[in-house]
C-alpha cells in the first residue's frame, strides 16, 4: 500500500457508506456530499469534496476513485467491472468485506507480533541490568570478602563488562526498533520484507491462501469471470513472496487449462477437500458465489486459529526463557555467595 492510500479500514467504511446511500438511490454526487458532512477530518473531507465536483460533472464512479489518488488501482479496477455489469452496489459490499477481512487479519498480525517482541524486549531489559549493573555490585561484595566471581558468574560479569562498553549501540539499536514500532511506513516495510522472508509455508501460508481466496470471492461478487477473478487476486498477490506468486499463476493456468475454479484452487492448496466438494456444489446449484464467500471466511477464521496457536506456544516458551536466564544469574552469584556466609558464620 502506498503511503497516500487509505487504510484497510477506511477503505471499508468508505465502500460500506456508499453502498447504502447509492441504494437509497441517493445520487453518487449527493452521497458523497453526505459522506463529507459526517467527517471530522479536514483531509477526509476536502477529499470527498473534489470527489463529489467530479462525480457532478459526470464522472463514473471508478474514474472518480482513479482520479483520487487515495484507493489502490485494483479497487478502481473492481468498480468499473461493477458498473459495466450493472452491481455496482454488490462490488462495493464485496470491497468492503475484502478489505473489512484484510484489516482484521493484518490488526491480528500485528497483535500476534507485537505481544511476543514485547514480553521479549522486557526479557531482554531485565538480563541487562542484572549483567550491566547488579553483577559488578556482587563482585564488589565478593571482593571485600576476599573472593571473585568465577565459573558461570565470573564468565557473566566479563559480558556483563562488553555491554557497558557496547551501551552507546545498544541504545541506538532500541532507538531504531522504537522507530519502527512508531513510523507506520517503516513498519510496514519491515512487515512486507518479513512476509517475503518468511514464505509460503506454516501460517504464513495459510493468511495468505485464506486473502487469495476471500480476492477471488470478491471479484467473483462483482460480476468477473473465474478466470479475470483469479488474474486480479493474482495481482493482489504482488510482492508476498516468488513462491506464494508462482502457487497463484499455476491456479490461473489451471483454470486456462480448462480445470474449474474448485479444482484449480484444490490443487494448488487453495481449498480443503471438503470445501472443494461444496464450491462445485454450489456452482451446480447456481449458489457458486455465495458458497464461496462462505469458505472465503471459513478460511480466514481457520487462519486467525492458526495464529492464535501459534502465538499461545511462543508466550510460555518466552516466559520459560526468562525465568531460565535469570535464574541462571542470581543462582550463579547467591549459591557461592551462600557459601561464604557459612564459612564465615
Amino acid at each position: 500500500m502506498k503511503p497516500n492510500e487509505l487504510t484497510n479500514e477506511q477503505i471499508s467504511a468508505f465502500c460500506t457508506a456508499l453502498e447504502h446511500l447509492i441504494r437509497a438511490g441517493i445520487g453518487l454526487g449527493d452521497a458523497l456530499v453526505l459522506m463529507k458532512e459526517g467527517e471530522e477530518k479536514a483531509a477526509s473531507r476536502q477529499m470527498l469534496s473534489q470527489m463529489a465536483l467530479r462525480a457532478d460533472e459526470g464522472a463514473a464512479l471508478s474514474a472518480v476513485l482513479r482520479e483520487s489518488g487515495k484507493f489502490p488501482g485494483y479497487v478502481s479496477a473492481m468498480i468499473e467491472v461493477g458498473e459495466q455489469t450493472g452491481k455496482v452496489e454488490q462490488t462495493l459490499t464485496a470491497v468492503a468485506r475484502y478489505y473489512e477481512g484484510r484489516g482484521r487479519m493484518d490488526r491480528y498480525l500485528r497483535s500476534a507480533l507485537v505481544y511476543p517482541a514485547s514480553l521479549l524486549g522486557v526479557l531482554v531489559a531485565v538480563v541487562l541490568v542484572l549483567l550491566v549493573w547488579v553483577l559488578p555490585v556482587f563482585n564488589d561484595v565478593y571482593s571485600r570478602l576476599g573472593s571473585s566471581l568465577t565459573g558461570v558468574a565470573g564468565g557473566l560479569l566479563t559480558l556483563g563488562s562488553a555491554l557497558r562498553k557496547g551501551m552507546p549501540v545498544i541504545c541506538g539499536v532500541i532507538v531504531l526498533i522504537g522507530a519502527v514500532l512508531v513510523i507506520k511506513p517503516l513498519r510496514g516495510r519491515i512487515m512486507a520484507w518479513w512476509s517475503r522472508i518468511r514464505g509460503d509455508r506454516g501460517v504464513h501460508r495459510k493468511v495468505l491462501s485464506a486473502r487469495f481466496v476471500q480476492a477471488v470471492s470478491m471479484a467473483v461478487s462483482s460480476g468477473m469471470s473465474d478466470l479475470q477473478a483469479l488474474e486480479l487476486a493474482c495481482k493482489l498477490a504482488e510482492g508476498e513472496g516468488k513462491t506464494f506468486q508462482t502457487r497463484c499463476e499455476k491456479c490461473r493456468t489451471a483454470l486456462e487449462n480448462s480445470k474449474t475454479l474448485s479444482d484449480a484452487l484444490y490443487e494448488n492448496d487453495f481449498l480443503h477437500a471438503s470445501d472443494r466438494r461444496l464450491l462445485y456444489a454450489g456452482v451446480r446449484s447456481g449458489k457458486g458465489e455465495a458458497v464461496l464467500q462462505k469458505i472465503s471466511e471459513g478460511l480466514l477464521g481457520q487462519s486467525e486459529e492458526a495464529l492464535e496457536r501459534r502465538t499461545g506456544r511462543i508466550e510460555p516458551m518466552v516466559v520459560a526463557l526468562a525465568c531460565v536466564l535469570i535464574g541462571t544469574v542470581l543462582l550463579s552469584v547467591m549459591l557461592p555467595l551462600m557459601h561464604i556466609m557459612t564459612a564465615i558464620g
